[in-house]
């Protein structure tokens, strides 16, 4: 049997005889266990007069979860991504560079448009299934693999802002900051934000 088979069944025959939690709390602590599992392991049951313990639902993993938010992940990579490119490109044409004698006709730009045009319904499709899916509250909270998408894609977008300020101060430090070089950080900044207020939700 598992350790944590094992305190689940000891805390499950625990409130069956009428213990008190926070007896088994300290029994629990007394006996080597952290307080995180001691916690996770007493909310698993609810006290209900006249019934044994009730048994609450469960985090779950589900395949068909595991295909949307895998799908949602790439396309808002996607998209946010080629967004930002497509902004680079346009803060070129408005904001020019004095020394760059060839700025090129603009063809390149082309590539981020047409991948926003395939991603960007796709996205928003994703997106309202999503919502669909986790209207129920409770269903949503308990879902691993929604959570764990979230937790990655936070991550990567904390670590796209951080990347953007340590640039931003490098530059200031060589002495090189000019406006077109502050609007792209700017706008990566703006997108970081929205990746992450995107999934702001899942971390209550």
């Amino acid at each position: 049997m598992k350790a944590a088979e094992a305190l689940s069944e000891f805390v499950h025959a625990g409130l069956a005889s009428g213990a008190d939690r926070p007896a088994m709390v300290q029994a629990l602590k007394g006996a080597g266990w952290a307080e995180a599992e001691i916690e996770a392991a007493l909310a698993q049951w609810a006290d209900a007069p006249g019934l044994p313990p009730v048994p609450r639902p469960s985090a779950y993993v589900s395949a068909r979860e595991a295909l949307l938010y895998g799908l949602l992940f790439i396309a808002l990579g996607v998209v946010s991504s080629h967004i930002v490119m497509l902004g680079f490109g346009i803060i070129e044409y408005l904001l020019p560079d004095p020394y760059e004698s060839y700025p090129g006709d603009g063809g390149w730009l082309r590539w981020p448009i047409a991948t926003l045009i395939a991603f960007l319904p796709l996205f928003l499709y994703l997106n309202r299934q999503a919502n669909r899916h986790g209207a129920d509250e409770t269903r949503r909270q308990r879902s691993l693999v929604r959570r764990w998408v979230a937790s990655v894609t936070m991550l990567i977008a904390l670590l796209a802002l951080l990347c953007d300020v340590v640039t931003v101060v490098y530059v200031f430090l060589g002495g090189d900051l000019s406006a077109r070089f502050l609007a792209k950080a700017l706008l990566v900044a703006v997108m970081g934000g929205l990746v992450l207020a995107y999934y702001r939700d899942e971390m209550e």
